[in-house]
């Protein structure tokens, strides 16, 4: 009797693009407490193409002598469901894969997952928008659990976001709303009307002197310098906060798995609250073309990949 198999993008010797895979692995059952999801989305993030070029590999954070799995976000169906989970067959579903020493990712046909890490997209909410929520939303959401609650108004609530045309930015400029914050968003001219938008305000030059500052752009020491003495700064590379002076807090976001607050982002998703941007649709097949494309940059919205 022939084993199930399903279609999966890894790299074995990461070098880019052309290094990228799709291979045939055994379909698994789920275990206790987890759920096999039919992919139907799965987006592209920077995080991707560093895996990919062996830029994690090269600092230690990842080790599998065999095989790199792709991908982090993903969206899809309940094909099946292990002892304990009370979600259907058929429920849509999104979620995120967190971590980098893997050899899976979402980049793929299917995926077994912790059921207690996913969120019920809800109706109205495509798949391919859906899955482009989890990474940058949860991201998004963690740095502002780092940096906190505004102080009072003229209390030192002044926050830039860098980068903040970007997926992970864009995020950051509504969220930080809610939490009291005026923020100001740092990108190019041409991202003018979109960052305003969100409703921010905007600037392509920075001068230093802000309370907080959430590096969406990754300018890590060239950020830190912009947080006024005694602030706070988070960037988004994990185990690489800038070294701290004058009393400025620095800090580092390292995503995870959050349901109940996914839940809530892709519900303001649905509801037109936070940006849907998807720049294309692209067939797995096509994952080395679309990294490339990715690699480009100037993309404003995912590039996302259907099995």
């Amino acid at each position: 009797m022939s084993t199930a198999t399903f279609r999966t993008a890894v790299v074995r010797v990461p070098s880019g693009p052309d290094s990228i895979e799709i291979v045939e692995v055994p379909v698994t059952e789920p275990g206790p407490g987890e759920v096999r999801v039919r992919v139907a989305a799965a987006a592209i993030n920077p995080v991707d193409l560093g895996v990919a070029g062996g830029f994690f590999h090269s600092i230690g954070m990842i080790n599998q002598p065999e095989r790199t799995g792709l991908g982090w976000d993903f969206a899809g169906t309940v094909e099946a469901t292990g002892p304990g989970v009370d979600l259907p067959v058929g429920t849509r579903v999104a979620g995120m894969v967190a971590g980098f020493d893997r050899d899976f990712g979402t980049y793929a046909e299917q995926l077994v997952v912790p059921a207690a890490d996913v969120a019920v997209v809800p109706d109205g909410l495509e798949l391919t928008a859906a899955s482009t929520v989890p990474l940058n939303g949860l991201t998004a959401g963690q740095i502002l659990d780092l940096i906190g609650d505004a102080p009072a108004p003229n209390g030192g609530n002044r926050l830039l976001v860098t980068g903040a045309a970007g997926a992970v930015g864009g995020y950051l400029a509504v969220l930080a709303q809610d939490r009291g914050w005026q923020v100001t968003g740092l990108a190019r001219a041409e991202d003018e009307k979109f960052v305003r938008g969100l409703g921010a305000d905007f600037t392509t030059q920075a001068e230093p002197g802000w309370d907080a500052v959430a590096d969406a752009a990754v300018l890590q020491e060239n950020g830190l310098a912009l947080v006024g003495d005694g602030g706070i700064f988070v960037g988004v590379r994990p185990n690489a906060a800038p070294p701290a002076e004058r009393g400025i807090t620095s800090l580092a976001v390292e995503v995870h798995a959050d349901s109940a607050r996914l839940r809530e982002l892709l519900t303001r998703t649905a509801s037109g609250e936070l940006p849907v941007r998807v720049h294309a649709v692209v067939p797995l097949d096509q994952v080395a073309d679309a990294h490339r494309a990715v690699a480009k940059g100037g993309v404003r919205g995912r590039c996302v990949l259907t099995p």
